[in-house]
C-alpha cells in the first residue's frame, strides 16, 4: 500500500509544480507554440471537465469541491481494498492523484490551472493539466482492467459449463 501512497504524493507534487511553473511563466491567455498543434498556455477552469459548469456564478466551485472530497474518500477506500491487484491499484492511484491535484487548485484558487493545449487549425481540444492526464489514463486503465477481468471470468464460466 505504501508504494501507491508514494505515487500519489509524487504525482500530486508534479501536478502542482507544473501548474506553479505555468502560473509563474505565462500571463493569463498567453500561448507559446512548442510543436505544430501543441501550445503551452495559461487558462483557468472554474468548471469541471471540458469547462462543464464554468459559466456558473460561483456555486459550482463548492459543488465540485464536495464531489472531489467524496470521490477521494471513496477511491481511497477502494485502493485500500484493491492495493494488491496491481493494475487496479495503479488506475485508482492515478485517478486519486488527479482528483487531489485539481481539488488543491479549487480550494486555494477557486479554479483549476490548465496549460496544455492541443489543436488543429480552428479545432481546439480543451486545455488540460497533469492531474487531468492522470485521471484520464487511470479511468482508461480501470475500464481495461475490468474488461480483462470480465473476459477471464466469462472464459472460466464457459470452460466449467463445457466440462
Amino acid at each position: 500500500m505504501a508504494k501507491w501512497c508514494w505515487l500519489v504524493v509524487i504525482l500530486v507534487a508534479m501536478d502542482q509544480l507544473t501548474k506553479w511553473l505555468a502560473e509563474n511563466t505565462f500571463t493569463y491567455g498567453e500561448r507559446v507554440n512548442i510543436f505544430p498543434m501543441f501550445d503551452l498556455t495559461l487558462v483557468y477552469n472554474t468548471g469541471a471537465a471540458f469547462s462543464f459548469l464554468a459559466s456558473g456564478s460561483g456555486w459550482q466551485r463548492w459543488v465540485l469541491i464536495a464531489i472531489a472530497i467524496v470521490a477521494i474518500i471513496f477511491i481511497s477506500w477502494l485502493l485500500k481494498h484493491e492495493h494488491k491487484r496491481a493494475l487496479t491499484a495503479l488506475s485508482l492511484t492515478l485517478i486519486l492523484s488527479g482528483a487531489i491535484g485539481n481539488l488543491i487548485d479549487r480550494v486555494l484558487l477557486g479554479h483549476v490551472i490548465d496549460f496544455l493545449l492541443f489543436y488543429r487549425h480552428s479545432w481546439y481540444f480543451p486545455a488540460f493539466n497533469i492531474a487531468d492526464i492522470a485521471i484520464s489514463v487511470g479511468a482508461v486503465l480501470l475500464v481495461f482492467d475490468e474488461w480483462r477481468r470480465w473476459r477471464l471470468a466469462t472464459a472460466l464460466r464457459r470452460k466449467e459449463e463445457s466440462s
